[in-house]
């Protein structure tokens, strides 16, 4: 199943939206006391979303063309950033893979909604990049849990977009602040459940930039893979439901061409992973 926060014509709040080929009905509708949001969706179990399953073909929908877009994720745990899990990428920021993950965090306020315009400042950053990833949403506490059964603990996926502020991410030791600026995360426009992907290493990803291709690569590229990162980031520390990992970017971030392709005003950019979705952000820079 494929789930949305999105805004119905005539509403004035994101609510959680059951999405087909038919287009979005509200899972609030399809259930009685049925959640509003997807941390909601999350926190009710296996049962509740079973019941969403059996009620999934009820209710009118509506197309996506006249939905709004609130990212995927409105209130996550945390937010864990995987950095350098592509050689190709980690190479052309002259940067090395360790043998464990360079992890950060994302914060709050720089989550985006698909569609939306994401705004910064001149003189915070004109050197602004996009990295399209694979979002990991956990869907049950994961704590010390293997690599074998990691995968059993992620309710489903989605897709992010890490923008970066590379002037800053250069010049500070830790790289959450070049990441969080208001609008740099943006996330969806879809969460999709777990069953609906066979394998999370076998995936297309990809960016566009003003219509040009910037990144195509497979997740199946990954120096870690998602099993692994969940592991991992898992040992001692338990993991929420709710929680999003967003597991690096492939080769062809635009701060390492040469020419460099950057995020200017009015810039457009679309990150996508095939099976899950396209998300797409507008720019806007500010004097």
């Amino acid at each position: 199943m494929r789930f949305a926060h999105v805004t119905f014509p005539g509403g004035v709040a994101p609510s959680l939206a059951l999405v087909d080929d038919d287009g979005a009905v509200a899972v609030a509708e399809l259930v009685d006391g049925g959640p509003d949001t997807i941390e909601q969706l999350i926190a009710g179990g296996p049962e509740l979303l079973e019941r969403v399953r059996a009620a999934a073909g009820a209710g009118q929908r509506t197309p996506v063309s006249e939905l709004d877009f609130a990212p995927a994720l409105l209130t996550p745990p945390t937010m864990l950033a995987v950095g350098l899990n592509y050689a190709a990428h980690s190479g052309e920021l002259n940067l090395k893979t360790d043998d464990t993950p360079t992890v950060f965090t994302f914060w709050p306020n720089s989550l985006q909604g698909h569609g939306q315009t994401t705004t910064w400042s001149r003189r915070m950053s004109e050197a602004v990049d996009y990295e399209a990833e694979l979002g990991v949403v956990i869907g049950r506490p994961a704590k010390d849990v293997s690599e074998e059964d990691a995968l059993d603990y992620v309710f489903g996926y989605t897709v992010v977009n890490d923008i970066s502020a590379r002037n800053i991410q250069y010049s500070e030791a830790q790289w959450c602040r070049c990441k969080s600026l208001d609008g740099f995360t943006p996330v969806g426009p879809y969460i999709v459940t777990a069953d609906e992907i066979a394998d999370p290493q076998d995936l297309h990803i990809w960016t566009r930039v003003d219509g040009h291709m910037m990144q195509d690569a497979s997740t199946g590229q990954m120096v870690r893979t998602v099993a692994k990162l969940i592991s991992h980031l898992s040992q001692g520390i338990t993991l929420l439901p709710g929680t999003l990992i967003s597991t690096g970017s492939p080769g062809g971030s635009g701060f390492s061409r040469t020419p460099q392709v950057l995020l200017r005003d009015r810039s457009t950019v679309t990150v996508g992973i095939d099976g899950i979705g396209e998300l797409t952000t507008h720019c806007r820079m500010t004097d």
